[in-house]
């Protein structure tokens, strides 16, 4: 009996041996570990997005900007009756769910109904509602609903909605960048997010004395373009409105301005809002400006005639004698109005837009001649404005050419080029013969403002200053004497060229026309280019024009920009028979 007692008391004292150096363990010596591990439980750590950057005009004014935004979310398991201290009263206050519920409805502006289906239930996470404001997330977080956290993101704006929709393009829903300049500068503007961590109770409800650490955001950089934004609202109007009169398939208008490159407006007729971008079909999104190639027609006769005065073939005042057709190497040429054989000058084969007598000038230069001009003046040339989805158009090289296309390059016909291609080669003879890269972004600037110019590269001579003077005095003679008529600006001298090019079919036909006016002012000193295009008009070919937009642009630039009326007489070069 007495062994017994014995071995019990030593197996007792084994134990309380065993549960002391247990309790030893974890109260002085692992007792770090131990409350890390339950503050580790506690942890919450939540993204801070970067603020993404803004997306400027050249005069700074906001096309798009990111705003702060908090999503409400839950955690449903945590969902119960709570305590609550009431500023106020300064006194605790038991809140039952069913008051809380009613209260953070109040707090979003929503349903009870609502609220409770969000709340209630078994899921760890939940949203209770998205992008509330600051003011809103202050309310809610005042309720000190269990279960309930603020997550901070952003919201991106446009406040002037359609306005260069196309070029600044749009996010998804998700926050990613679907288009425009901003998924092509995304890194630029996206910046870099930070983190915060926190501990939260029992009761889901976070600790304000305890773990608060911060991995600030860095926030992205802007984009300024070089666009003007009352120009670019203008041109979208004046496009838009001009297309609904003539029934057309759609419509761009250009503005560079030819010394430096920079695009002031780049309009298509039909816009996307990038607030509600899905408002707009896909496939009007697009900036047709760049997207979009199109045999030109006739404006393309100023390279023909800029590339034979520099080759000495001829002169602004060289006579020539016009047939009512013309034939070479087989191919028969006309032109688009009937007449009998008359004398013509130079500059009167390109007021009239003579398609006769630019073959009878254009075939005394090489095909490789003919080739070289074009692409000096930039057809068929890859632009990269930061743009995505742009296209060079087509040109084909001259050995490929077909005994009738050798001659129709002259003229516009069988090749095919952006408005942007057409404004940037008006712009070489407006910049006395250099030909400028075009540029759409100006510079980066940081969130401290430190701005970061991107450099503007060397033009490209394409023609001599004489030359290029030479045809300016030619193309300010189709406003005065030729079929620029409708594009004359009041009070200014201007000098413009029309184009006509029948549009081609899905078929491999054609279906209607694509009508043009590409001109520059003022003649005095030329800066200012501005191309109209219009796709399919309705209606007779002959009664179609493009100069009404072409002027209306053209005068809201030059009054825009503080350009001075003229005070010297337009240019009117002898044409020949009348």
């Amino acid at each position: 009996m007495a062994a017994r007692v014995r071995i019990g008391l030593v197996l007792l004292l084994v134990a309380l041996v065993v549960l002391g150096g247990r309790l030893f363990q974890l109260q002085g010596l692992d007792t770090a570990g131990m409350a890390q591990a339950a503050v580790e439980k506690r942890l919450r750590t939540s993204e801070i997005p970067a603020l993404r950057g803004q997306i400027l005009d050249a005069n700074n004014n906001v096309l798009a900007r990111s705003v702060q935004r908090f999503d409400i979310v839950v955690d449903q398991r945590l969902v119960k009756d709570y305590t609550w201290f009431n500023p106020k009263t300064k006194q605790s206050e038991d809140v039952k769910i069913t008051d809380a519920i009613a209260a953070l409805a109040k707090a979003l502006g929503q349903k009870t109904d609502t609220v409770s289906k969000a709340v209630l239930g078994d899921r760890p996470f939940n949203y209770v509602a998205k992008a509330v404001t600051p003011e809103v997330k202050n309310r809610v977080e005042a309720l000190s609903f269990p279960g309930l956290l603020a997550q901070e993101t952003t919201l991106r704006n446009y406040p002037d909605g359609e306005v260069a929709g196309s070029i600044i393009g749009f996010m998804g829903s998700d926050g990613r960048p679907l288009a425009g300049i901003e998924a092509t500068q995304d890194k630029v503007l996206s910046g870099t997010p930070g983190k915060r961590t926190f501990e939260i109770g029992a009761d889901g409800i976070r600790i304000p004395v305890a773990t608060n650490e911060e991995v600030p955001a860095k926030d992205g950089s802007s984009v300024r373009l070089t666009l003007n934004s009352d120009v670019q609202w203008f041109a979208q109007e004046t496009i838009a409105a001009q297309v609904k009169d003539y029934g057309a398939e759609y419509g761009t208008i250009v503005v560079v301005n030819a010394k430096t490159g920079d695009i002031i407006a780049m309009a298509e007729s039909t816009t996307p809002d990038p607030n509600d971008p899905g408002a707009t079909p896909v496939e009007q999104r697009e900036p047709f400006s760049v997207t979009k190639a199109f045999e030109p027609g006739s404006t393309t006769k100023m390279i023909t005639m800029s590339a034979a005065i520099e080759e000495g073939i001829t002169t602004p005042t060289t006579m020539y004698t016009i047939p009512p057709t013309y034939t070479v190497n087989g191919q028969k040429f006309t032109d688009a109005v009937a007449h009998g054989t008359v004398q013509r000058t130079t500059a009167g084969i390109f007021a009239k837009s003579m398609n006769t007598g630019t073959v009878m000038i254009g075939q005394h230069l090489t095909r490789q001649q003919r080739y070289d001009y074009l692409r000096k003046f930039g057809i068929g040339e890859q632009y990269d404005i930061g743009l995505s989805g742009m296209t060079p158009g087509l040109l084909a090289k001259p050995e490929a050419w077909d005994g009738r296309q050798e001659y129709t390059v002259l003229f516009g016909q069988g090749l095919a080029q952006t408005a942007l291609h057409t404004a940037m080669a008006y712009a070489a003879v407006a910049n006395n013969g250099v030909r400028m890269e075009p540029r759409l972004i100006d510079s980066y600037i940081d969130p401290d403002g430190t701005v970061h110019q991107l450099p503007r590269k060397k033009g490209i001579k394409v023609v001599s200053k004489k030359t290029a003077n030479q045809v300016q005095d030619m193309l300010e003679t189709v406003s005065t004497q030729g079929g620029g008529l409708p594009g004359k600006v009041d009070d200014y001298r201007v000098g413009v060229k029309t184009g006509t090019a029948e549009a081609p079919s899905d078929d491999g036909g054609f279906s209607g026309y694509t009508i043009s006016m590409a001109g520059m002012a003022p003649m005095e000193d030329p800066e200012y280019v501005v191309v109209a295009t219009i796709q399919r008009p309705k209606g007779g070919v002959f009664s179609l024009t493009a100069g009404p937009p072409f002027k209306k642009v053209m005068a809201q630039v030059l009054s825009t920009y503080n350009v001075p009326p003229s005070t010297t007489k337009p240019v009117k070069l002898p044409i020949g028979d009348e």
